[in-house]
Protein backbone atom coordinates (compact mmCIF):
# COMPACT_ATOMS: atom_id res chain seq x y z
CA UNK A 1 0.00 0.00 0.00
CA UNK A 2 1.37 2.94 -0.93
CA UNK A 3 0.63 6.62 1.14
CA UNK A 4 1.31 9.68 0.03
CA UNK A 5 2.10 12.90 1.94
CA UNK A 6 1.64 16.09 0.60
CA UNK A 7 3.06 19.61 1.67
CA UNK A 8 3.64 23.32 0.24
CA UNK A 9 0.16 24.45 -0.04
CA UNK A 10 -1.14 27.94 1.13
CA UNK A 11 -2.14 31.29 0.51
CA UNK A 12 -0.13 33.50 -1.75
CA UNK A 13 -1.09 36.57 -3.64
CA UNK A 14 -2.08 36.87 -7.64
CA UNK A 15 1.43 36.64 -9.51
CA UNK A 16 3.08 35.18 -6.60
CA UNK A 17 4.72 31.51 -6.36
CA UNK A 18 4.52 28.36 -4.14
CA UNK A 19 5.89 25.01 -4.34
CA UNK A 20 4.29 21.79 -4.06
CA UNK A 21 6.08 18.75 -2.40
CA UNK A 22 4.61 14.71 -2.52
CA UNK A 23 6.25 11.96 -1.43
CA UNK A 24 4.98 8.20 -1.68
CA UNK A 25 6.11 5.84 0.97
CA UNK A 26 5.40 1.73 1.24
CA UNK A 27 7.30 0.52 -1.45
CA UNK A 28 10.50 -0.11 -2.96
CA UNK A 29 9.67 0.72 -6.53
CA UNK A 30 9.60 3.15 -8.40
CA UNK A 31 6.81 4.81 -9.03
CA UNK A 32 5.31 4.42 -12.96
CA UNK A 33 4.13 8.02 -13.37
CA UNK A 34 3.65 10.70 -10.56
CA UNK A 35 1.25 14.02 -10.57
CA UNK A 36 -0.76 17.07 -9.37
CA UNK A 37 -4.39 17.18 -9.89
CA UNK A 38 -6.85 19.86 -8.64
CA UNK A 39 -10.27 20.72 -7.39
CA UNK A 40 -11.84 24.07 -7.46
CA UNK A 41 -15.09 24.46 -5.55
CA UNK A 42 -18.40 22.79 -7.59
CA UNK A 43 -15.69 21.89 -10.29
CA UNK A 44 -14.40 18.37 -11.52
CA UNK A 45 -11.12 17.38 -10.61
CA UNK A 46 -8.58 18.36 -13.04
CA UNK A 47 -5.00 17.46 -14.32
CA UNK A 48 -2.69 19.90 -13.73
CA UNK A 49 0.40 17.97 -14.63
CA UNK A 50 2.39 14.61 -14.27
CA UNK A 51 5.66 13.03 -15.04
CA UNK A 52 6.51 9.39 -15.78
CA UNK A 53 9.40 7.12 -14.52
CA UNK A 54 11.31 8.28 -17.45
CA UNK A 55 10.48 11.89 -17.17
CA UNK A 56 7.89 12.51 -19.47
CA UNK A 57 5.50 15.29 -18.46
CA UNK A 58 2.30 16.07 -19.56
CA UNK A 59 0.53 19.65 -18.75
CA UNK A 60 -2.75 21.26 -18.77
CA UNK A 61 -2.66 23.95 -21.23
CA UNK A 62 -3.48 26.73 -18.50
CA UNK A 63 -0.50 25.86 -16.10
CA UNK A 64 2.24 25.64 -19.36
CA UNK A 65 4.46 27.93 -19.14
CA UNK A 66 3.63 28.62 -15.12
CA UNK A 67 4.16 25.13 -13.23
CA UNK A 68 7.14 22.77 -13.13
CA UNK A 69 6.79 19.34 -12.18
CA UNK A 70 9.99 17.53 -11.30
CA UNK A 71 10.84 14.29 -9.47
CA UNK A 72 12.98 14.46 -6.81
CA UNK A 73 16.63 13.29 -5.87
CA UNK A 74 14.70 10.97 -2.94
CA UNK A 75 13.12 8.15 -4.51
CA UNK A 76 9.80 8.71 -5.33
CA UNK A 77 9.20 12.28 -4.05
CA UNK A 78 7.64 14.50 -6.64
CA UNK A 79 7.83 18.74 -6.78
CA UNK A 80 5.64 21.03 -8.65
CA UNK A 81 6.95 24.34 -8.49
CA UNK A 82 4.23 27.24 -9.60
CA UNK A 83 4.54 30.39 -10.69
CA UNK A 84 2.71 33.50 -12.02
CA UNK A 85 -0.37 32.45 -9.81
CA UNK A 86 -3.94 33.28 -10.93
CA UNK A 87 -6.76 33.49 -8.34
CA UNK A 88 -8.29 30.52 -10.81
CA UNK A 89 -5.85 28.27 -9.61
CA UNK A 90 -7.13 28.42 -5.99
CA UNK A 91 -8.14 24.98 -6.03
CA UNK A 92 -7.32 21.55 -3.84
CA UNK A 93 -4.23 19.85 -5.01
CA UNK A 94 -3.85 16.17 -4.96
CA UNK A 95 -0.76 14.08 -5.64
CA UNK A 96 -1.43 10.70 -8.03
CA UNK A 97 0.67 8.25 -8.42
CA UNK A 98 0.17 4.96 -10.67
CA UNK A 99 2.38 1.99 -9.41
CA UNK A 100 2.54 -1.80 -10.43
CA UNK A 101 2.54 -1.11 -14.34
CA UNK A 102 -0.24 1.27 -13.60
CA UNK A 103 -2.33 -1.34 -12.26
CA UNK A 104 -2.17 0.59 -9.07
CA UNK A 105 -3.55 4.57 -8.41
CA UNK A 106 -2.95 6.10 -5.29
CA UNK A 107 -4.46 9.79 -3.92
CA UNK A 108 -2.48 12.05 -1.56
CA UNK A 109 -5.43 13.82 0.78
CA UNK A 110 -5.14 16.80 -1.02
CA UNK A 111 -3.49 20.21 0.04
CA UNK A 112 -5.27 23.96 -0.27
CA UNK A 113 -4.03 26.40 -2.94
CA UNK A 114 -6.13 29.52 -2.84
CA UNK A 115 -4.32 32.45 -4.83
CA UNK A 116 -5.87 36.04 -3.42
CA UNK A 117 -5.08 39.02 -2.53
Amino acid sequence: QVQLVESGGGLVQPGGSLRLSCAASGTNEILDRMGWFRQAPGKQRELVTTINSSGGTNSADSVKGRFTISRGSAKNTVALQMNSLKPEDTAVYFCQVYAGGYRREYWGQGTQVTVSS
